[in-house]
């Protein structure tokens, strides 16, 4: 049941993103629950119980939300996609809107003039994105930062705060019209096809 005092549209944000599960409920200004759990792999079994039980906590039903706010990276191929298969799927049951929102723009959250928004891609590698304006690359770090140069320089820390921003930029674009959720790659799956052939079908 919505909290009485709660006047506000009700926005949940998630990400699966990198190697976690987070998610946020804002009311407004305020931050009903936010919860975020490490976990390398998993986030397909786990992602929707946390969900639920960042609605329990603040006493929340599904049915209360006004908008979904989903990350949709750039990060982990199979993480982006299972944060964004649900959010299109609870928006279709729950007939409310699904707000893609980037790893970048969640980071660049709060800061005034120009942010050059850092994601950790490995291998000494960053995605950057210099916002507003900028276009997102997958670059050496070292290059990144140089680039950088006269901007803030954000990076990811606490999920939850990721998870928030992303529900906090939901709540600012959601009477606007949205486009469906998308993943934002900028690098091929780690995983690529096997190289045996197939087997042959006898008949």
């Amino acid at each position: 049941m919505r909290p009485e005092a709660d006047t506000a549209p009700m926005i949940l944000g998630f990400d699966t993103s990198a190697a976690h599960c987070a998610a946020a409920l804002l009311s407004g200004d305020r931050i009903l629950s936010a919860r975020a759990e490490t976990m390398d792999k998993g986030q397909a079994e786990r992602l929707m119980p946390l969900l639920e039980e960042v609605l329990a906590e603040a006493g929340v039903a599904w049915r209360d939300l006004a908008a979904l706010g989903v990350g949709v990276g750039p990060g982990n191929f199979t993480g982006i996609r299972i944060a964004v298969s649900a959010a299109r799927g609870l928006a279709l049951a729950l007939k409310i809107p699904a707000i893609g929102v980037s790893s970048f723009e969640a980071l660049a959250d709060g800061h005034d003039g120009p942010v050059t928004a850092l994601v950790d891609a490995r291998r000494g590698a960053v995605y950057a994105q210099r916002l507003p304006g900028g276009t997102p690359a997958l670059m050496p770090r070292e290059d990144a930062l140089e680039q950088a140069q006269g901007s803030r320089v954000a990076e990811a820390t606490d999920p939850r705060t990721l998870a928030t921003a992303i529900a906090r930029i939901a709540a600012a674009r959601r009477d606007a019209p949205q486009p469906r959720p998308a993943p934002l790659y900028l690098r091929g799956a780690d995983a690529a096809p096997p190289s045996d052939p197939p087997p042959v079908i006898l008949p």
